[in-house]
């Protein structure tokens, strides 16, 4: 039976691994001490490791983690390390892994940005949040809502594994954007009773982030309201509105 655990690194963080009771496997290790303990913790073998794009605080475990588990490594071409280079509609099937995990193209966040899905679920990497979107380093505005809004278009029930613990600080920029929202207060009141219990907020699911999410609501006048509101104009299009959304978010 498959299994979803995070391992918390660094401030804020998460290694998502996939795990049967035998084997293990590993998206984006940003560190090699904290998953390489919970590798022996839980008497696991690594079967194989994906990354989701080459940030440091995804990949700069890497190294590590194969010096003390030699295991095949998928993810794009480009990063130092992968050995099985990955790109949109490839399926991924470590030896001996009971599942098969699809490739999508997600960039935005980065120009070769990956996420990978499995019936139910989704790793996303930095490109969708709960309540938030990644910030745009060398891709650009049209990759990234163009990436968003196909991930928003798995089912209602599909797990959104992020890879931060971003959720209460986006569900503060939400609010500014629809205080009227009641989706989104009452999404804020569970998970801020779920951190004052050391508890992850993530997954989340996509019907929520559908209905809380102001990354994926730029059509509602609420949000376009908003903008309009704090200065920012034109907004004809969706594009333009998702544009101006993710530039207040930087400075918010």
């Amino acid at each position: 039976m498959l299994k979803i655990s995070p391992v918390p690194v660094f401030n804020d963080n998460y290694i998502w691994v996939l795990h049967t009771p035998t084997h293990a496997l590993v998206v984006d290790p940003g560190d090699a001490g904290p998953i390489c303990a919970w590798l022996a913790e839980q008497q696991l073998v690594l079967a194989g490791v994906v990354l989701t794009h080459g940030h440091p605080d995804h990949i700069g475990g890497l190294a590590g983690l194969l010096a003390a588990h030699p295991a095949p490594v998928y993810g794009p071409g480009e990063l130092a390390g992968v050995d099985h280079p990955v790109d949109e509609g490839d399926q991924i099937a470590p030896p001996g892994w009971p599942e098969t995990l699809t490739v999508w193209a997600t960039p935005g966040h980065t120009r070769h940005h990956l996420s990978y899905l499995l019936p139910g679920a989704v790793f996303c990497g930095d490109t969708l949040f709960a309540c938030g979107c990644g910030r745009i380093f060398d891709g650009t505005p049209a990759q990234l809502y163009a990436s968003l809004i196909r991930l928003a278009s798995l089912p209602d029930d599909t797990l959104v594994y992020c890879s931060h613990e971003y959720t209460l600080s986006n569900q503060q920029f939400a609010g500014q954007i629809e205080p009227d929202n009641a989706a989104l207060s009452a999404r804020r009141l569970r998970d801020q009773a779920r951190r004052a219990a050391g508890l992850p907020t993530v997954p989340s699911r996509m019907a929520e982030e559908q209905q809380t999410n102001p990354f994926l609501r730029v059509a509602q006048p609420a949000v376009r309201r908003a903008l309009a509101d704090a200065g920012y104009a034109p907004l004809d299009t969706d594009l333009q509105t998702f544009t101006a959304l993710r530039e207040w978010k930087n400075r918010f």
